[in-house]
């Protein structure tokens, strides 16, 4: 986010299902950056006039751009960063079941808003897709200790080890043009995610 000014006794019909997720899962992020970088080819054709939707913290009417914000980016070079974070930790949430990928995105996406909104700094105009991979890594670090699955806790070890560094840059609130605040609310909202809908994963598994 960027501001300016189974096992080996699983039934084959289980195997099919989980294959079957997988491709739906690569189809949605694949789709989804696509739609990122069309937006973003746009907004350079318009001379960048969908950054308008960013957010600008404090202004009643700005409560109207919490969920486009997240589909806005400043330049190229920002929605690029943003890419191959968002591909990876998507498509891993979006394996343990689509539905529940789309609430936690969707809790994400307004809580970050929300909370770009009401802390950051005034005058600063705020968006991008980073808070929510933000967010999606603290629901992947979490959700496999809440779910007591250890394939998740694996997948959270080792998101930790490629991205861990870059999660805790991104929160430092040194860096200019960098929405450190965002990165902060999406990663706890992606944590609360975790432990809101633990208990539906179960039930669904």
């Amino acid at each position: 986010m960027a501001a300016i000014g189974g096992g080996a006794g699983a039934s084959p019909g289980a195997a099919v299902s989980r294959g079957d997720r997988a491709r739906l899962a690569g189809k949605l992020m694949v789709g989804w950056v696509a739609l990122l970088w069309l937006l973003e080819i746009a907004d350079v054709l318009l001379g960048n006039a969908l950054d308008r939707f960013g957010v600008v913290p404090r202004v009643p009417a700005e409560l109207a751009d919490v969920v486009p914000a997240s589909f806005i980016h400043f330049g190229f070079a920002h929605v690029a960063a943003n890419t191959v974070p968002l591909l990876v930790l998507g498509f891993l949430a979006a394996l343990g079941g689509i539905r529940r990928f789309l609430a936690v995105v969707a809790l994400i996406v307004v809580a970050d808003g929300l909370g770009v909104w009401l802390i950051s700094p005034a005058g600063v105009n705020t968006a991008g897709v980073s808070g929510v991979i933000f967010g999606l890594f603290g629901f992947l670090l979490v959700a496999g200790f809440v779910e007591r699955r250890p394939l998740g806790v694996l997948v959270a070890v080792l998101i930790t080890a490629v991205w861990g560094s870059s999660i805790l840059a991104g929160l430092a609130p040194t860096q200019t043009g960098v929405s450190w605040q965002g990165h902060l609310i999406g990663l706890l909202s992606g944590v609360a995610a975790a432990f809101l809908l633990a208990r539906r994963g179960r039930a669904a598994r």
